[in-house]
């Protein structure tokens, strides 16, 4: 049996990669893959309590940016070693909305903390639990502005200005060029569809044999 692949989404708020997990879960549902799908931050019941910290709670509006990069990497290392690791030893395919890439954009090059520390917290707290695979939906600041705007409460990191998306943006960009082997930008402009398609495809051509195995009844879906 093939080992199962762990697959991020990444990308600005507004960027579409939520979606995109979605659609991918059920590609992996009608192939017979089984399968998780988690967030970050939160993911667990301690994670989501730090995820409602982070982003919505009054007094989040004073946190200081190594506060921030803190929470988020105590809300990760629970997510590991309760969720995701357990999940790829019995064999399901994990999806997570955000990983460690996040904390390397958001609290590395957007808050501009030394790289070196969210590096060596970034490895601290998913040990071996690297992706196989992670994909970065690129979107424009104004198109990703104009599909955060909904009747939703929006979270503090959607409140943050153009610039700090600005850096977002391209700070992803280069992590794609600095890790090409498992990031792949894709162009979130597309129609939702053709992304569905693209992301597919990658995923079917780098990792066939879980997805043969699935289609020949070795493996039953399970979320």
């Amino acid at each position: 049996m093939s080992r199962v692949p762990f697959i991020t989404f990444e990308g600005s708020e507004g960027c579409g990669k939520s979606t995109q997990v979605q659609r991918l879960a059920g590609r992996l549902e009608r192939a017979g893959v089984p399968f998780l799908v988690t967030r970050e931050p939160g993911g667990t019941a301690i994670g989501e309590t730090v995820r409602e910290l982070l982003q919505f709670a009054p007094q989040s509006a004073g946190m200081v940016p190594e506060t921030e990069l803190l929470l988020f990497e105590a809300s990760r290392s629970q997510l590991v070693r309760e969720t995701i690791k357990p999940a790829l030893e019995r064999g399901l395919c994990v999806i997570a909305d955000r990983f460690l890439d996040s904390t390397t954009v958001y609290q590395g090059a957007a808050r501009k903390l030394d790289r070196q520390i969210v590096e060596q917290l970034n490895a601290f707290a998913v040990g071996d639990c690297v992706p196989d695979i992670t994909f970065v939906l690129d979107v424009d600041v104004t198109t990703a502005r104009s599909r955060m705007k909904s009747p939703r409460r929006p979270d503090r990191m959607e409140q943050e200005p153009t610039e700090f998306y600005e850096k977002i943006g391209e700070a992803y960009r280069q992590l794609a060029k600095r890790e090409p082997n498992r990031v792949v930008l894709i162009d979130g402009s597309q129609p939702v569809d053709k992304i569905d398609n693209q992301i597919w495809e990658i995923i079917t051509d780098r990792f066939p044999a879980f997805v043969a195995e699935s289609k020949s009844g070795n493996r039953k879906s399970k979320i």
